[in-house]
């Protein structure tokens, strides 16, 4: 699904094209698709990229978190909320890491029923190498130079605090 096509034209200027004749203005329609449709190639890049490692992005994502905590462990809850997602894919994410030993789970001494997650040392290391590889390859964002992923990222930074993605600091008070 997220394999390039490979097409003689681009699909979503051909159906920009169509939904302009059909239903009106096709801006947002062509960057909606095209956010998708990245989105569906850079996933298939980075599962080519971590495939060695036997990762997948969200794990990935879960190792890199645990590795940037103050010590290398967050509670459970902490790990859906800051992954966005529910809670029940961040149990199978740290389930499927500790049984490839990179995340150990323990109890919570602060609450004494919460479960922690833990990076262990084979978990360092894979992060630290699979990070190096998708570093290499731009992140898949190679065809784009440093301003214009900035440009990017601010833009889409934008769409993200508008649908309450996070809460932009209140610079009045800075």
């Amino acid at each position: 699904m997220g394999k390039p096509l490979d097409l003689p034209f681009d699909p979503i200027e051909r159906a920009a094209a169509r939904w302009d004749s059909e239903f009106g203005p096709s801006t947002a329609m062509k960057v909606a698709t095209s956010i998708m449709r990245v989105h569906q190639l850079l996933l298939a890049r980075y599962d080519e990229i971590l495939r060695p490692y036997e990762l997948t992005f969200a794990r990935y994502e879960a190792l890199v978190l645990l590795a940037f905590s103050r010590r290398g462990e967050l509670p459970m809850r902490v790990i859906g909320e800051r992954l966005m997602v529910h809670p029940t894919s961040a149990t199978n994410i740290i389930e499927r890491l500790t049984r490839q030993a990179y995340v150990r789970r323990k109890r919570n001494p602060a609450d004494g029923r919460g479960v922690l997650a833990a990076i262990t040392p084979e978990g360092r290391s894979v992060v630290g190498r699979a990070t190096k590889d998708l570093m290499a390859a731009g992140f898949g964002l190679d065809a784009l130079d440093a301003g214009q992923c900035e440009d990017v990222f601010a833009a889409l930074r934008q769409i993200r605090l508008a649908a309450g993605d996070f809460t932009a600091p209140d610079t009045a008070r800075e």
